[in-house]
């Protein structure tokens, strides 16, 4: 594989974890929760899903900046300031799509 072609597929990779990761947000469906359908009654869960997904894009985030792919523009600075501390809080969950609201009203 090709740089190229690499940095197609790390941005096809991370453009499918963001969205998991907001689906996740946004409390609607996502691929974990096929894996535990029976889970998805208990309130928990939700968090967990969370970081599971929340993870999942640090990891890809992290062999990106290892492959030389600017993983930063496919996110709002905001955004990738909260990848770069690396911690899930409230903060981001409430604040992850401030910054794209304001880039979309301009």
């Amino acid at each position: 594989m090709n740089q190229n072609e690499l940095h197609q597929y790390l941005e096809k990779k991370l453009t499918e974890a963001k969205t998991q990761f907001e689906r996740t947000i946004d409390c609607k469906h996502t691929s974990f929760d096929d894996l535990y359908p029976y889970m998805t009654e208990q309130p928990q869960f939700f968090w967990y899903k969370r970081y599971v997904a929340w993870q999942e894009l640090l990891t890809l985030v992290q062999i990106a900046a290892e492959s030389e792919f600017d993983w930063e523009l496919l996110f709002s600075k905001k955004q990738g300031a909260y990848i770069e501390t690396k911690v899930l809080d409230a903060k981001v969950l409430d604040n992850w799509y401030e910054q794209s609201t304001a880039d979309s009203a301009q």
